[in-house]
């Protein structure tokens, strides 16, 4: 026969056993917090997936163009940390883009960012967003047209700061007669480029437009420019891929111009290391992507605006040279410059 424990006994048992049972408990939840965190399935509100907000990301962005790929990639990045829903569409063709916008006005999407790279285009889909209730963040074109435009916010380069700085790097080298390689007529941010150059670059600026679709064309047509002109010694271009192309050009026409461009990708990346192109200017696409999503879920989730809203949030320009192309070689094998 059993003998029952004394009152103050039983009493201090069950102490133990309910403060045993309250440590279970707290280490229980303290793991579910840990792996929620280590494998991404916190819910919460805050930034975890499913908070329920929609963003679209509308660009100009041709097909298989590995700049607009970083971009992507960023406001992916963004979206995952805040458990945003993204969508991703884009159409070099300016009413074709307005469309797309108008597309998300309907889809009733929480936030919006867009290019300006045809500022008038945009004006009329912006507006409707706007009439919505949507939210909408500029980035990467059209850094003059963001505040007439009632954009919320702006992440980018001033192109015409960059091109002022390309024309100094210009005076540097000591180029006599430079080539502005312009890709798409009328695209607001690339004549801005070129006329930055022209400000401060003391040789003579030449502009050349060519079919940035055609790459061949492309090259074909600068070499054909050098062909008739051995004065210029310097090639400047628009973006990653032509500077590539220009490379290929100086070789076809046996010219000694240099070749500098604006924009970055892995090739770029070897061809300064290995001496063919003399320095790009990144403007940090990846930033420029992260940042605009990550700025509509701040101003939807906490009312956050970026530069009070009267200015914008610069991503660039920065210089890529031979001194510092090791550096950003690792950070483009990760595929984030």
């Amino acid at each position: 026969m059993n003998t029952p424990p004394p009152p103050h006994t039983a009493a201090r048992r069950a102490i133990r056993a309910a403060a045993l049972a309250s440590a279970l408990c707290l280490l229980v939840a303290g793991c579910s917090v840990l792996r929620a965190a280590e494998d991404g399935t916190d819910t919460n509100a805050a930034g975890g997936p499913g908070t329920g907000m929609k963003v679209a990301l509308v660009t100009h962005g041709g097909k298989g163009d590995a700049f607009w790929d970083l971009v992507r990639r960023g406001a992916e990045t963004a979206a995952a940390k805040d458990g945003v829903e993204l969508t991703y569409a884009s159409d070099a063709d300016p009413a074709a883009q307005a469309d797309l916008v108008r597309t998300a006005v309907r889809d009733k999407v929480d936030g919006i960012a867009v290019t300006l790279a045809k500022p008038a285009a945009m004006r009329g889909p912006i507006a409707r967003a706007r009439a919505a209730g949507i939210p909408v963040v500029g980035l990467n074109s059209g850094i003059g047209a963001w505040r007439p435009s009632g954009l919320l916010q702006y992440f980018g380069m001033d192109d015409s700061v960059a091109g002022r700085a390309v024309g100094d790097k210009l005076d540097a080298l000591k180029a006599k007669h430079a080539l502005c390689v312009v890709h798409e007529r009328g695209n607001v941010a690339l004549e801005a480029r070129c006329a930055g150059v022209r400000k401060t670059f003391r040789g003579d600026t030449d502009n050349l437009y060519v079919d940035g679709t055609d790459t061949g064309a492309v090259t074909a047509t600068i070499a054909s420019r050098l062909r008739q002109d051995s004065s210029i010694d310097e090639v400047v271009t628009n973006g990653a891929q032509f500077a590539m192309a220009a490379v290929e050009a100086v070789r076809q026409a046996g010219s000694r111009a240099g070749v500098a461009t604006f924009d970055l990708n892995k090739d770029l990346v070897e061809a300064v290391r290995g001496g063919e192109v003399q320095f790009a200017v990144d403007q940090q696409p990846y930033l420029q992507g992260y940042l605009a999503v990550d700025a509509l879920w701040l101003y939807r989730t906490n009312g956050n605006v970026s530069g009070g809203g009267t200015a914008p949030v610069l991503t660039g320009p920065a210089f890529v040279t031979r001194s510092n192309v090791s550096t950003v070689a690792r950070l483009a094998a990760a595929g984030t410059r």
